[in-house]
């Protein structure tokens, strides 16, 4: 009979089942109670999908056993072919004979899943009730409770190794259990160094534990990198499929190489493509260098896991410039699904920065709240609150912003990325908000210094072990008149105001004289990128590189005079200069201030912004001044076919004054000079640029109260260039902001037929519209008092032939000043850098 079960079992083995299972039915006709033929028998009805007779047959073969100890067996046997309802079947029935058999009760529960864990519970706790040193119902128990109650847990899994010390399993599940949860009885350091001693013991135990390398290198990525990442490349190297040792060797690897972090993570999502959490941080990881394979990557997380608050708030980061609106939508599901998920609510506030800057505050607030101590979340309100117009609120939250981050790390030394930094970003945007709020000139160099004492120094020091490259021969003519290689530095390279002035530059250098090279931090590059770098020699997209390899950059370039375009304002790389990147480095464009840094040589300036014969005014800024002969600007309006219109009051509209500068520009100081305007002229209305909805509301109110009646109030929201510039046609005459003038919206305005009163101050920035009127041959405009201002204005209001005239000539007086002479400037502005190189290389002749 034995041959006969032995030829059912090869047959079966071979998958031949009709033959096994004529073989089963030949031997139970002579032995009706063979069992492993019956079981046999039932296992072959189940494979052929006959499962009401696989049942029948299971109780059939279960029958005739009266030993509940081989029921276990047969049930182990079951287990393994997957069988769970008969491996069930067979341990109820070992019970039912024998309810004291504390194997069939740890069995049992091991056949129940998350959804019956009441069920696996119980007959956990009645195995170890049966049998106390039954080890693994312990750690099974153990790992049953890891999420629910981690205390019992971690006592279980205790249990389990004081029962068997050779335990491995029960080693590692506790060092997991520890690693990921730190109960509230326990302090943290102590379950970290419990949690590695565990995994090392069960690593001693079985040294080819791939998990357990993983677990542990894990453990170490917060405090020892190195160590931690030795531990994860051997969990890969014993097990190359194990996706969560990539996975965690991606997380490592993030910010120190991040090239390697992104080929670890596309191995984990390779290895499992339902791990939503890993194309969450490989497009994080990839969100920089590789824009477009990181926006699928989040859109991949978003489509597996729709419940995961990380994929939303991924994906809104990553598409927050190009798809604001589905940004906002993705951002606000993020928050929706974890409300308190402080970085979403951070990044929600900044994407509806545009036009919904009330809502925008809203979140910023609630993310403020979740955690008070953050200065990121401060400066983003205070950038929020700048461009409400809420000057002091603004300054507020940019000082407490920079009080956080120096109560947190005293000794930061801003020596990382630099700009990338919060704090130095912070401070950047108190000492741009100061200049709206002040035209003290002192008191921007203050602060400006402040800024340079606290991140510069060591940055400097470092700066001072590497000589430049560019190293003239001063006794030589040709170190004097050679080619010289300027370099630009902006993130503004794109559709942005400030191509206004460098297209005019860049399109008129001298090519044989300059070599023009251009570092652009531009991260969404557009059609204004392209053309821009048609007109210079070097193209460098510099967006992805820190400060240190941008400067090494600049060095192997070896650029002789390296021009800052931006200094404080926006996405600036202010502690790059600070790296000495280049022998001559110089601020411009991006407005008539300050660095405050030893490290910048020179400033642009020109007469009206800095009288040359005014006591004092070069030791107002840390650079030496170069004044320009005519003006710190070249402006192209870069819009054809827009031409200037009549006069409107002239035609019977309402007489119109009005501004549109940012709402930050638009101080209670400028309020009340306009308050003074409309009280003179009582028919005359006020048009202003402010979003819709709290921001115009918030202005109208302050208008109020300094006595500018809201009804006379007008206002328009962002627009496209054309759009905007069009808005001049219902404007009469335009008032200027202070103490911070218009400059780009003064120049569009004239150029566009609208003379704009000023009211000129002590700092450059108050000087910007003297400096257009004075190259505009237009003094009488400038007011260097309030009375003044009032004054000038009513009078171009109640003399409509006067200003009509005005209006007709307006332009072609622009295009005939210094303002629009395109070859002119750039001439200026190569002499001037001709005169810094020679007083560069001077000075080494004489050092």
């Amino acid at each position: 009979m034995s041959q006969i079960y032995d030829d059912a079992l090869a047959a079966w083995r071979a998958g031949q089942l009709a033959v096994a299972e004529q073989h089963c039915h030949t031997l139970l006709a002579h032995s009706p109670g063979h069992a492993p033929a019956l079981h046999l028998r039932t296992l072959i009805a189940h494979q052929q999908g006959r499962a009401a007779e696989a049942e029948a047959l299971l109780h059939e073969a279960l029958a005739p056993h009266q030993d509940a100890q081989r029921l276990v067996d047969l049930a182990s046997a079951l287990r393994t072919q997957g069988r769970i309802d008969d491996t069930r079947a067979a341990l109820r029935r070992a019970l039912a004979l024998d309810p004291t058999l504390a194997d069939a009760h740890f069995y049992l529960a091991n056949t129940f899943g998350p959804d019956d864990a009441a069920q696996a519970d119980a007959h956990l706790r009645a195995a170890i009730c049966l049998d106390p040193a039954l080890a693994e119902a312990h750690n099974n128990l153990g790992n049953l409770l890891r999420t629910t109650r981690p205390a019992e847990a971690r006592a279980a899994f205790e249990r389990a190794i004081a029962l068997r010390p050779d335990f491995m399993h029960a080693h590692f599940n506790l060092g997991t259990l520890l690693a990921s949860t730190r109960p509230e009885t326990t302090d943290a350091t102590e379950a970290t160094e419990t949690a590695e001693t565990a995994l090392r013991r069960a690593l001693e135990l079985d040294p080819s534990f791939a998990p357990a390398w993983n677990r542990l290198g894990r453990l170490l990525s917060g405090q020892r990198p190195d160590e931690a990442e030795t531990a994860l490349r051997r969990a890969i190297a014993l097990n190359p499929e194990l996706a969560a040792a990539h996975f965690n060797l991606g997380n490592l690897l993030c910010e120190r190489r991040p090239d390697e972090a992104a080929q670890a993570l596309r191995r984990a999502v390779a290895i499992k493509p339902d791990f939503a959490v890993a194309w969450v941080n490989l497009s994080h990881t990839l969100a920089k260098t590789h824009p477009e394979e990181a926006e699928a990557a989040a859109r991949k997380a978003v489509a597996l896991a729709p419940g995961l608050a990380d994929a939303h708030y991924n994906l809104g980061t990553l598409i927050g410039v190009a798809h604001p609106d589905e940004a906002i939508e993705a951002l606000r599901r993020a928050v929706a699904l974890q409300p308190d998920h402080r970085l979403a609510w951070h990044h929600l506030g900044l994407v509806l920065k545009g036009e919904r800057l009330h809502e925008a505050e809203a979140a910023l607030r609630r993310a403020i709240a979740l955690d008070a101590a953050d200065p990121a979340g401060h400066a983003a309100l205070g950038n929020v609150l700048l461009d409400m117009g809420r000057l002091d609120e603004s300054v507020a939250s940019y000082q407490e912003a920079i009080a956080l981050a120096n109560a947190q790390d005293p000794g930061d030394s801003g020596s990382g990325s630099g700009s990338n930094n919060d704090h130095v970003v912070a401070h950047c945007d108190l000492i741009f908000a100061l200049a709206f709020q002040t035209d003290d000139p002192q008191a921007l160099l203050d602060e400006c210094r402040r800024f340079a004492a606290r991140y510069e120094p060591p940055v400097l020091e470092a700066a001072r072990a590497q000589p430049h490259l560019a190293q003239p021969s001063p006794e030589s003519d040709l170190a004097h008149g050679r080619r010289l290689r300027i370099g630009y530095v902006s993130p503004d390279f794109r559709s942005h105001c400030q191509a206004l002035f460098t297209v005019p530059l860049l399109s008129r250098h001298d090519r044989a004289a300059f070599e023009i090279v251009c570092y652009a931090s531009v991260a969404k590059p557009d059609a204004m990128t392209q053309h821009l770098k048609t007109l210079v020699d070097v193209w460098r997209d510099v967006h992805t590189l820190d400060d240190a390899a941008l400067a090494q950059q600049i060095r192997d370039d070896r650029i002789d005079i390296l021009v800052d375009l931006t200094m404080h304002m926006a996405a600036g790389r202010r502690l790059l200069f600070a790296r000495r990147p280049a022998p001559v480095q110089v601020a411009w464009l991006a407005y008539p201030g300050t660095t405050g840094s030893t490290a910048m040589d020179y400033r642009l300036t020109d007469p009206w912004l800095d009288p040359a014969d005014e006591p004092g005014r070069d030791a107002l800024y840390s650079e030496r001044s170069l004044r320009l002969p005519d003006a710190f600007w070249c402006y192209d309006a870069q819009v054809a076919g827009l031409a200037v219109n009549a006069l409107p009051a002239a035609g019977g509209a309402p007489f119109t004054f009005g501004c549109l500068n940012n709402p930050a520009k638009i101080s209670d100081h400028a309020l009340r000079l306009w308050s003074g305007v409309l009280a003179a002229v009582p028919h005359a209305r006020l048009l202003l640029l402010a979003p819709p909805g709290v921001p115009r509301e918030t202005l109208k109110a302050r208008a109020r109260a300094q006595g500018i009646d809201p009804e006379r109030v007008m206002f328009v929201g962002q627009q496209a260039r054309s759009l905007y510039l069009e808005t001049y046609h219902r404007i009469d005459v335009a008032l200027d902001s202070f103490p911070y003038n218009g400059h780009t919206t003064s120049l569009d305005a004239s150029w566009m037929g609208v003379p704009v009163v000023t009211r000129t101050g002590r700092s450059a920035a108050s000087r910007g519209g003297w400096s257009i009127a004075a190259n505009l041959g237009m003094p009488e405009l400038v007011a260097h008092t309030d009375e003044d201002f009032v004054r000038i204005a009513v009078e171009l209001a109640h003399d409509l032939p006067r200003l009509a005239a005005l209006r007709a000539g307006l332009r072609a007086r622009m295009e005939a000043s210094p303002l629009m002479d395109a070859p002119r400037f750039a001439a200026n502005i190569e002499s001037a850098y001709r005169r810094m190189w020679r007083a560069y290389c001077d000075d080494l002749s004489d050092g």
